[in-house]
């Protein structure tokens, strides 16, 4: 990481507000070049709900000053009902915050600071976010920068994959439950912040009963998804992601139905902006985007729109761990998506494993122990921690597994890998997992990519019905894109269970799926050189650190705050009963100025019968020793073929 001495000096303003036409203001950190007023600049918006002031300061600090510094008005602002802004918040991506959006861009187009071209980035929220307020077409909004986000809110997200609900849902919405109890900060709004804190903390709904209550791809989750009508997006749109990432499939999806100007980034990276990302090795990430802006909003000859469509990360086969540092591997371009040169290599599930041709296959039962899925890592992982899928030896092992002899060449594949079967259940509901693996001549066992499908959402993610127990179906289950390298002498392994704890909430019984016949479809990619521009080294602002005081407290000292926390989870099954699911997180905030604290303490609890979720929540705030709101909630959700 280079801290690199910027070329133009940059004005900071900690707070200033953005009035809305119904008379709320929003709160927003402005850099700007210290001659905009002089010589306007272009303005780039990162929209969050995450507090600008005290949750993302230290990453905002490495990113905002760097493009200010480089010639544009860099601006953070916090969604109605976070941070300092007014308002209460009362769902992701709701039409409020994209209509709030909207005038917050026309009002920075008409500042006598900015040129009048306006861009808007930023990864997971500011993505999802980014993509959907292009879709309204404001006129300001020149181009986009997404990363890791989606444009299918039901089909990639957080909440449910394949139709089956992800416990990764869970602890977003234990975090985001917690996050929206913060108080605004009395040194910005004075002393109406109680006020504000108590209204929101009296109006505050429990989100996942919400999420819980649309287990169907219906008008909900519709509403957002930028895949309902891609012909909306107007302006150009750079998409970035990683692999290890939970959100990369929206890549290739944008860049094969988008018709305006479009590129695709995908990196080794987890969930992390791509300068500071892990696992490795990172990029120059804010001079190419700073590339992409002096193309759209500025009018330069950058160079961008010269390159492939798509960059992407061909990852070498590294042995499995919980985390990598760096994933080795080289870059790949494509000059469109779909790629024209890709093969799509077949294998037939057989006796005698995966085959290029078709063979007898014996029809072959699997029922996962409901434990299985110990080593996939977190659906989303972040990259600091042990989140990482790891040897897959244990759960291979609880599986079906089907495999090919040694390979006597190197294959790569770019895209996404797809299964599909012919299947029978003994149950009405039940769910299929297919892992793809590179297997070492060790024997360790790299996930690759993978899938789940929830069988009764086989059709139709909108109108699932109940599978019709020992009748025959054909389904289909598409993994997640992947760009790796299987050498010569390793094996393809596809591995199929029936449960996958904790990343996936079970179904209600314990199903026995007999696999009859299929195939797994590898979208290979031919090796061939390449003359790829290398990408430079990181570059980013001066970092922003808070300094540890006590354990569990940091300081931010420039602003005098004082930050504590604590947080505790854990999730259980039964290995042979579904119905002993149970998920459950506590946590622990405090806030405090010189005599000024508030303390927050929320719970929150998920199980389960055979019809229905059990829902269980709190929150307690404090000001001082005085508790100044407790509210609790204690919901039955039915599970609809969930």
């Amino acid at each position: 990481m280079t801290a690199a001495p910027l070329p133009r000096r940059v004005r900071e303003f900690e707070n200033i507000w953005i009035p809305l036409r119904d008379g709320t203001r929003l709160a927003a950190r402005l850099w700007l070049p210290d001659d905009a007023e002089a010589e306007p600049v272009p303005a780039l918006l990162e929209y969050l709900p995450y507090r600008k002031r005290d949750g993302t300061h230290e990453r905002d600090a490495l990113t905002h000053p760097w493009l200010a510094g480089h010639g544009y008005g860099c601006i953070r602002v916090d969604i109605r009902g976070s941070g300092e802004s007014d308002g209460v918040l009362t769902d992701e991506y709701s039409q409020q915050e994209l209509d709030d959006g909207l005038e917050v861009i026309a009002w920075l187009a008409a500042q006598p600071w900015c040129s009048g071209a306006v861009g808007m980035f930023g990864i997971s929220w500011g993505g999802f976010n980014a993509l959907q307020v292009a879709a309204l077409r404001p006129p300001a909004l020149k181009a986009i920068v997404t990363l890791c986000s989606t444009d299918d809110r039901y089909a990639d997200d957080v909440h449910y994959m394949g139709g089956a609900k992800l416990n990764a849902g869970f602890g977003w919405a234990g975090f985001f439950f917690a996050d929206m109890c913060h108080p605004p900060d009395p040194a910005l709004v004075g002393e109406r912040w109680r006020e504000m804190w108590l209204r929101r903390l009296e109006a505050l709904p429990l989100f996942l009963e919400r999420w819980l209550s649309h287990p169907r791809r219906d008008a909900y989750w519709r509403h957002g998804s930028v895949c309902e009508d891609f012909a909306a997006i107007q302006c150009p749109v750079w998409a970035v992601g990683g692999w290890t990432d939970g959100y990369t499939n929206a890549i290739p999806r944008l860049l094969e139905h988008l018709s305006v100007p479009r590129k695709g980034l995908i990196g080794p990276w987890a969930h992390a902006y791509p300068h500071f990302a892990l696992p490795g090795p990172q990029t120059g990430f804010l001079q190419e985007m700073l590339r992409w802006w002096d193309h759209w909003l500025k009018g330069k000859d950058s160079g961008v729109m010269e390159e492939p469509m798509l960059r992407a990360w061909m990852t070498d086969s590294v042995k499995p761990a919980r985390h990598h540092e760096t994933l080795a591997g080289r870059w790949v371009g494509e000059p469109s998506w779909p790629p024209p040169e890709r093969e799509t290599r077949r294998l037939f599930l057989t006796d005698n494993g995966l085959a290029r041709t078709p063979a007898a296959m014996t029809a072959r039962e699997v029922r996962s122990p409901l434990t299985l899925g110990k080593h996939a890592g977190q659906w989303c992982p972040f990259g600091r921690g042990e989140d990482q899928a790891d040897d897959q030896r244990e759960d291979d092992a609880l599986s079906l597994v089907f495999e090919t002899p040694p390979l006597d060449e190197a294959i790569e594949i770019l895209g996404a890998p797809v299964v599909t079967l012919e299947i029978a259940s003994d149950r009405p509901i039940a769910h299929l997992v297919a892992r793809l693996c590179d297997v070492r001549p060790d024997g360790e066992s790299l996930r690759v990519s993978f899938g789940v499908l929830n069988l009764t959402h086989r059709d139709s993610h909108e109108h699932p019905t109940p599978l019709v127990p020992e009748e025959r179906y054909r389904v289909e289950i598409k993994l997640n894109d992947a760009g790796a390298a299987f050498p010569a002498g390793h094996r393809v392994r596809l591995a199929l269970s029936t449960s996958y704890w904790p990343m996936v909430w079970p179904a209600p019984e314990q199903a026995t799926v007999t696999v009859v016949s299929g195939a797994l479809d590898l979208p290979v990619r031919p090796a061939r050189a390449e003359a790829l521009r290398p990408l430079p080294q990181p570059e980013m602002a001066a970092p922003d650190k808070p300094r540890p005081i006590r354990p569990g407290v940091v300081r931010i000292d420039r602003l005098g705050l004082e930050l504590g926390g604590e947080w505790h989870f854990s999730e259980h099954v039964d290995a042979d009963d579904p119905l002993s699911a149970v998920v459950e997180m506590r946590r622990t905030a405090t806030v405090a100025r010189d005599a000024w604290n508030v303390r927050i303490e929320t719970h929150m609890k998920m199980s389960c019968t055979r019809d229905a979720f059990l829902l269980k929540a709190s929150v307690r705030a404090f000001e001082g020793t005085d508790e100044v709101c407790h509210r609790t909630w204690d919901r039955s959700i039915p599970r609809d073929l969930v």
